[in-house]
């Protein structure tokens, strides 16, 4: 009995309709076998397919160099910290007990700190990861118009809220109402008017403030750097008090992760805010022109930071705008530009 060699798997280009085609090659060899036919004997290389489209390749792997070599940096100042408290405590051990014993209470109290911030950062990104959870499910129920995922997305928002007494009321209503509604929009609509007006306005003044602010402190400020620093210094302040206001309660690690959410937010909509009157009305040099060039500058400075703070609004909200617009350049920093237009001339 001969064994029989199993032939490799083919790939085959199939040919517009009607083409006559003809019998395959032997293994091992790539002959095109008609117009627009060609066998490839090898599994793994790039076929167009038959639209025209190539498949792509996944890209091979690296080796995390740059994570492995953190990581054990980590670990030796982990091993050197340890070893250097391991010998503070027997020296002070060995030059009096009641030293030794004062330093483990100390080691003590400092690992009890060290824990409480470690859960604080955990519990503050466990946190966000469940606001920005809600968001995308609120969308995917309305993009699939599923009812049940809505109703659970509405549910989860009002116990996100639970431990605020402002929000003891809507959420009562909402509950009253939760067998009455039937349609998925409605739903998300009612939750997000109920349970989140409020907050809304409440956000959308910390960032027409925040704006004001910038505003006045660059327009009076002597040198570029204090503008610099008091910029950074409020987007930092607003970002935390955005977050807070719609339940977020952010560390550090939390707040460089929103940080970069909202960065890549403004990102993605920086264009679209070329398009609004009040940026068109700066660049044309609209208020510019009748003021002083650092009044002029801290206006945009201003607008800069309202820019900002609804980038941080919309990666804070735990519910996408459905029935409500989302707020604008104009609704956060109108005031700005019309007390700057009343300025001097």
């Amino acid at each position: 009995m001969t064994n029989t060699p199993t032939p490799k798997p083919r790939a085959f280009r199939l040919p517009p309709a009607g083409t006559e085609t003809t019998t395959a090659p032997p293994p091992g060899t790539e002959t095109a076998l008609a117009d627009g036919v060609r066998v490839v004997e090898e599994p793994f290389e790039i076929v167009e397919a038959a639209d025209g489209v190539a498949v792509p390749v996944a890209p091979r792997s690296r080796a995390p160099w740059a994570t492995l070599l953190l990581s054990a940096l980590g670990g030796l100042a982990s091993l050197g910290i340890g070893l250097a408290v391991e010998r503070l405590i027997a020296d002070l051990f060995a030059a009096a007990p009641w030293l030794g014993i004062l330093a483990l209470v100390l080691l003590a109290v400092a690992v009890v700190a060290l824990a409480a911030i470690v859960w604080r950062e955990v519990a503050g990104v466990l946190r966000e990861r469940r606001i920005e959870t809600l968001r995308e499910e609120a969308l995917d129920a309305l993009r699939s118009r599923d009812h049940s995922a809505a109703k659970a997305v509405v549910r989860q928002v009002s116990g996100l809220y639970a431990g605020r007494p402002a929000a003891a009321a809507a959420r009562a209503r909402l509950a009253a109402l939760d067998d009455q509604i039937l349609d998925v929009e409605d739903r998300i609509g009612i939750a997000e008017a109920e349970l989140l007006a409020s907050l809304d306005r409440s956000a959308n003044a910390a960032v027409a403030e925040a704006a004001k602010q910038v505003s006045a402190v660059t327009a009076l400020s002597p040198r570029a750097i204090v503008d610099v620093g008091f910029v950074i210094f409020a987007a930092v302040r607003l970002l935390r008090r955005i977050a807070t206001i719609y339940g977020g309660r952010p560390g550090l690690f939390g707040f460089l992760r929103l940080a970069r959410a909202a960065l890549a937010h403004l990102a993605v909509t920086g264009s679209v805010a070329v398009g609004d009157s009040l940026v068109q009305q700066v660049l044309g040099l609209g208020v510019a022109a009748r003021i002083s060039a650092k009044l002029g500058e801290g206006v945009l400075n201003g607008l800069m930071t309202a820019r900002f703070g609804l980038a941080a609004l919309a990666v804070c909200r735990p519910l996408p705008f459905t029935r409500e617009p989302a707020p604008r350049l104009g609704d956060v920093a109108g005031e700005l530009i019309r007390r700057e237009e009343g300025g001097p001339a």
